[in-house]
C-alpha cells in the first residue's frame, strides 16, 4: 500500500488534505445545531476548530501513522454553480481496529449544499480509493438512524444496510438508534 497521490480530483469536486486554515473554513458548518446533532461532536467553538482540524492534519492515509485519510470537500476550480473555490465539508477512511482490509468511511456536508450530489461524488471517489487503491475488502458506515440524508445516501452509493441497532448509543441527552450500512470488494458499483 503506497503513498496516495492527492489531492483527488472529480468532475465537480477538489478532495485535499487539511491545512490550518480549514478552521476558519469549517467553524460555520459544524458550528450548526442541525449539523451537530446527529455527530458524536456539540456544535463546535473556534477553539475547538482548531484543535480538532489539527488533529486531521496528518490523517494523510491509510499506510500512515494515522491509519487514516482525512479530506476537506471543495469545489474544483472553474465550477460555474459556485462562485469560487469553497469548502462544502469533509470526509474521511479510517481502518477498523488491527485489519488493513477494513475501514469506516464517514462525511459531513454543509446543509447549503445539500442536494446537488456533492457528498455522493466525493464518496465515490474515496470508495473507489478505498478498493482500487487501498484493495480493502469491506468498508462501512454507522449513523444516527434519523439522519436521512446520510442514510439514503449510503443506500445511493450501492452500500447495503446491514443492521439497525435500537437505542444503542447515548447522544446529546438521549438513547439514539445507530444504522450500519456496509459494502464489500465484490459489492461495488463502478462508475
Amino acid at each position: 500500500m503506497g503513498p496516495l497521490s492527492l489531492p483527488l480530483i472529480t468532475e465537480r469536486l477538489r478532495l485535499r488534505t487539511y491545512r490550518e486554515s480549514d478552521a476558519d473554513a469549517h467553524l460555520p458548518i459544524l458550528s450548526r445545531e442541525d449539523v451537530s446533532r446527529f455527530l458524536l461532536n456539540d456544535p463546535w467553538t473556534a477553539e475547538v476548530a482548531r484543535t480538532e482540524i489539527a488533529k486531521r492534519i496528518p490523517r494523510t492515509g491509510l499506510e500512515t501513522e494515522s491509519r487514516a485519510l482525512a479530506l476537506v470537500i471543495e469545489t474544483a476550480d472553474g465550477l460555474d454553480a459556485i462562485e469560487g473555490s469553497r469548502v462544502l465539508g469533509d470526509i474521511a477512511l479510517w481502518l477498523d481496529g488491527e485489519s488493513e482490509r477494513k475501514a469506516e468511511i464517514g462525511w459531513i456536508l454543509d446543509p447549503a449544499a445539500g442536494g446537488h450530489g456533492f457528498a455522493t461524488e466525493a464518496a465515490t471517489a474515496v470508495l473507489n480509493v478505498a478498493f482500487d487503491h487501498y484493495d480493502l475488502h469491506r468498508v462501512f458506515a454507522q449513523m444516527d438512524a434519523r439522519n436521512t440524508a446520510s442514510v439514503k445516501m449510503a443506500a445511493r452509493l450501492g452500500m447495503r444496510q446491514e443492521a439497525h441497532l435500537r437505542r444503542d448509543w447515548w447522544s446529546k441527552g438521549e438513547w439514539t438508534d445507530t444504522v450500519i450500512f456496509g459494502m464489500l470488494s465484490s459489492d461495488r458499483q463502478r462508475t
